[in-house]
Formats: C-alpha cells, sequence, structure tokens
C-alpha cells in the first residue's frame, strides 16, 4: 500500500512538471523573456520588444539591410519579396517566408510564422495597429531632415536588441569616416548638382532637407537650385527647368528599375533639351542604384553604398 502511494506521488509530480512545461509552451518556448522598451515615432511610450528575439518578420528593406551585415540572417522568419533589391536577393530563398507587398501586407501569413517582433517603415504605418496585434512592431523609418542622426539611431536600437552594440559602433564609425572623406572632395569644388527621380516619364526634383536631400545636406554636394521644395515625394519639374538650371552634375534615381518596371532613364539625359547640359556634355551623369536608393536606404550597407556612389559620381 506504501509503495502504491510513493508510486501514484511521483506520477502525479511527472504530469504537474509536464503541464506546466507545456501549458503555452508551444508559443512560448524559445522566446526570449528578457525585455527593452523600444520607442518610436507611432508610439511615444514605448513597445516591449524581446532581447534577441528568434524570429523576426522584416519590412523595411533597410533594416533588413542591417541584419544582413550585422550577420543576423538566421533571425529573419519573413519579408515581402515584391521587388527585393539585388544585393539582398538570398532573402528571395524559399527558407524565409513571403508576407505580402510592402503596401499590402498579408496579415494572415504574418501571423502565421507567429513572429517575436515586427519592423516597418513609412509604407506600412497605416497598418501599425493590425500588425501590433500580431507581435510587437516597431516603426524604424528614415528622417529626410536629419538623415544621418536617424540612420544612426535605427542602426543602434537594431544593435541594442540583438546585442550588437560593439559591432554597430565599428560600422558607424567606418561611416563616419567615409563621408568625412567624401565632404572634403565635394567641400573643394564649386561644381554643383541636381537630384532627380525618372519616373514613367515624368520628373521630380530633391532638394535640401527632401527625401535625397541628404546628398546636400550630409555629403556636401552644393546644390544647383536651393529652392526646390522639401518633400518625400519630389518637386515636380520639366526638362527645361534641367536646362535652365544646367547642373554641373546630374544624379538620377529610376524608380521604374527599383520597382521591376521599364527604365526611364533615357527619357531624361537623352532628350534634346537636356543634352546641352554641363552634366551631360562633361559626362557627369551619375546613375545611382535605383532598389538602393528607392527601396533600402538607410540600412549599413546602403549607406556605405550611397556615399561610394556620390564619391564615385563626382571622381569621373
Amino acid at each position: 500500500m506504501k509503495k502504491f502511494a510513493l508510486l501514484f506521488i511521483a506520477l502525479v509530480t511527472i504530469f504537474v512538471v509536464s503541464a506546466c512545461g507545456n501549458g503555452n509552451g508551444d508559443k512560448t518556448s524559445g522566446k526570449s523573456k528578457e525585455t527593452i522598451t523600444i520607442k518610436d515615432d507611432l508610439n511615444k511610450e514605448g513597445v516591449k520588444v524581446p532581447k534577441n528575439p528568434k524570429k523576426v518578420v522584416v519590412f523595411n528593406f533597410g533594416m533588413l539591410d542591417t541584419m544582413d551585415e550585422l550577420g543576423l540572417q538566421d533571425h529573419v522568419a519573413g519579408l515581402p519579396k515584391q521587388s527585393i533589391p539585388k544585393y539582398l536577393s538570398s532573402y528571395k530563398s524559399d527558407k524565409y517566408a513571403n508576407t505580402g507587398g510592402l503596401k499590402e501586407p498579408d496579415f494572415e501569413k504574418v501571423a502565421d510564422i507567429d513572429p517575436d517582433l515586427i519592423i516597418i517603415a513609412h509604407r506600412q504605418s497605416d497598418s501599425y495597429k493590425e500588425f501590433s496585434k500580431i507581435a510587437p512592431t516597431i516603426y524604424l523609418d528614415d528622417d529626410y531632415t536629419n538623415y544621418v542622426d536617424r540612420f544612426k539611431h535605427n542602426t543602434e536600437v537594431i544593435g541594442k536588441i540583438f546585442n550588437k552594440e560593439n559591432e554597430v559602433k565599428d560600422k558607424l564609425a567606418k561611416i563616419d569616416k567615409s563621408i568625412a572623406d567624401l565632404k572634403k572632395k565635394t567641400s573643394s569644388t564649386d561644381k554643383n548638382g541636381l537630384v532627380v527621380m525618372a519616373n514613367d516619364g515624368k520628373i521630380s526634383a530633391f532638394g535640401s532637407k527632401s527625401r535625397y536631400g541628404f546628398i546636400h545636406d550630409v555629403f556636401g554636394v552644393k546644390p544647383a537650385d536651393k529652392n526646390i521644395e522639401a518633400s518625400l515625394h519630389g518637386q515636380s519639374i520639366s526638362y527645361e527647368y534641367i536646362a535652365k538650371t544646367n547642373p554641373d552634375y546630374l544624379f538620377v534615381v529610376d524608380r521604374g528599375t527599383a520597382i521591376g518596371s521599364k527604365s526611364s532613364t533615357k527619357q531624361v539625359v537623352e532628350n534634346d533639351y537636356v543634352k546641352s547640359v554641363k552634366a551631360v556634355k562633361n559626362n557627369h551623369v551619375v546613375y545611382l542604384d535605383s532598389a538602393t536608393w528607392y527601396l533600402s536606404g538607410g540600412g549599413l550597407e546602403s549607406m556605405a553604398q550611397m556615399v561610394k556612389e556620390v564619391k564615385n559620381g563626382i571622381e569621373k
């Protein structure tokens, strides 16, 4: 009888331990218990984010770029596979779930992943509440009025979440040096530049404090026109405007190429009005990598590429 009682107690103990281990174990096992609070433009009070999250859904290609550069590929669980920049093409692999489009997320797919963290940017800002119902969601996006500081802030946030602070510090220091070297070159010349985006026959110009204004504000390229209105989408301009402005350098972003559509750059630089511009005559048209500039700006690798492209362009 005594042996039976002891056996019964042992079985009950095993059952209780097993139940405690399995209760919500399917959803919480392996997830980090330690959290940090991240404040962003959409949540001033902050979001509790797990440290070193195992499954992250990334809608911001700039932050995907940063995670890739920091060796965090195994933490990426899903992303929108539409228009992935070529240098991030490894994420087209079936290893990573396809979570819809940049502007049309597949919330059901995101929920099926059961992520520990979701990272979004301005294209998904209207869906912030919907994402937050699925998992902790943080908004990390560019600030075109203060581009480098926001870039550093976003990178440091990723570093804190994944315990990569020292690596982030080293990489940011290298980028600071490359920007300083570029500014030495731009400050030593009186030549100016105009930044334009070609999009299905239409052309927009970007001045200081606008989407690509950091070419002037940070990299130090003197603006060919100081009166371009600051905006995300750029100021609509004509071929005649480019001819009248007559920039020494013409920096071109091709939106069509970035989103997998037809190129529009020839319409910009092979137009009769534009052929007389100094930038065209002197072979100083700088074709920027459109996917990097339009889709994945603000990442560690994309920032390094941007500095290099502008530097190579003015050294022609």
